[in-house]
């Protein structure tokens, strides 16, 4: 299993220090990423959090998929790799 995951459905005020503090209960996290609109700067609603080991990603998506981080109920799953081309956005240009 990847150790990277994807977290969906945050609130647009989480840090990602309060990530990093959060996931961190279920294992040693290696990196946090909170992508932003590269238009406004604004963040997204979703991140990415890096877990050490295959056994802590699946421990952070036991304990958090479905729970309520900063008022929101969080999704979290498995993150997978883009496919080559870029999004799909630009695929219809």
């Amino acid at each position: 299993m990847n150790t990277k995951l994807f977290v969906g459905n945050l609130s647009f005020k989480t840090t990602e220090q309060e990530l990093e503090e959060a996931f961190s209960r279920s294992g040693k996290v290696v990196s946090v990423a909170l992508p932003v609109d590269r238009e406004t700067g604004r963040k997204r609603g979703f991140g990415f959090v890096e877990m050490e080991t295959a056994e802590e990603a699946e421990a952070a998506i036991r304990d958090f998929n479905g729970q309520t981080l900063g008022g929101r109920q969080i999704v979290v799953n498995p993150s997978h790799a883009r496919e080559a081309g870029g999004s799909k956005r630009s695929q219809q240009r």
